[in-house]
């Protein structure tokens, strides 16, 4: 599929999303919304990857909405608006769901919608010197969309503080709050971002989609201590019995390395 907004290259095991508006530091609009959701259900189905790196061209990571965009809107009425909510809602949790390990790679500017797409990731990378901010509040909306996926990450007393507030913070703050993984400086980011994807590469691809679904679900609060037990009991089971895990304890026992490290 050809994409307008949204740029992928498959190299090496590694789908890279670019998002492709570097004249507009990559603001989302209605189309990039769509075949952003669209790239990524696109490289969930696929069985090739076993890494996602989501990531923008140019200056930014991504600023948010397009001003164009948030004229549209402005007109909108209440149930144009929620479909439109609903639109972005449901790109963040296809970014989510994705079953591959997802790494976010973040530069220059990150605002409003854009850390509902690096929250959704597994892994985030950010530049020390980019710029975050849940700008929602001080054009009196409210970061409502990308909630669930960022108090995942920073919890609900730091979600208070900077959703709430709407100020303006850098990477090493981002870190400290938990909303990236790790703050580093621009001469490092490519290191650091190769460093994640090696260790992706010594684990087996089924094991580690098991564990992240498995981590998924363990968080969910509705999840019994009971259903707990049978649900984790049958995933050790099925992945045991597995080609993936036979040949990985088989390798363990035989001083070798599996055939997926390469």
């Amino acid at each position: 599929m050809k994409y307008k907004t949204v740029e992928i290259i498959n190299k090496d095991s590694v789908a890279t999303i670019y998002l492709n508006r570097p004249d507009k530091h990559n603001a989302f609009d209605d189309l990039m919304i769509e075949e952003l959701t669209n790239a990524f259900s696109e490289i969930s189905v696929a069985d090739n990857p076993r890494v996602v790196v989501l990531r923008g061209r140019g200056k930014s990571f991504c600023a948010g909405a397009d001003l164009n965009y948030m004229k549209g809107i402005a007109k909108f009425g209440y149930q144009e608006n929620y479909e439109d909510g609903k639109k972005l809602a449901a790109l963040f949790k296809t970014v989510y769901l994705c079953p591959h390990p997802t790494i976010a790679v973040v530069h220059g500017a990150a605002f409003g919608g854009a850390n509902g797409l690096l929250a959704a990731c597994d892994i985030v990378i950010a530049e020390e010197n980019t710029t975050f901010a849940f700008s929602e509040v001080k054009i009196g909306i409210s970061p409502a969309t990308i909630g669930p996926y960022v108090l995942k990450r920073i919890g609900e007393f730091g979600g208070k503080e900077l959703m709430m507030t709407g100020k303006r913070f850098q990477g090493n703050e981002a870190a400290k709050f938990g909303l990236v993984n790790r703050s580093v400086p621009e001469n490092e980011m490519e290191t650091v971002l190769r460093d994640y994807i090696n260790q992706f590469m010594t684990a087996a691809s089924l094991a580690v989609k098991a564990t992240k679904a498995m981590i998924s679900t363990l968080t969910n609060d509705n999840i019994t201590l009971s259903d707990a037990m049978d649900y984790t009991a049958d995933i050790i089971a099925r992945l045991r019995a597995a080609e993936e895990g036979q040949e990985g304890m088989a390798a363990f026992l035989e001083k070798r390395k599996p055939y997926w490290v390469k």
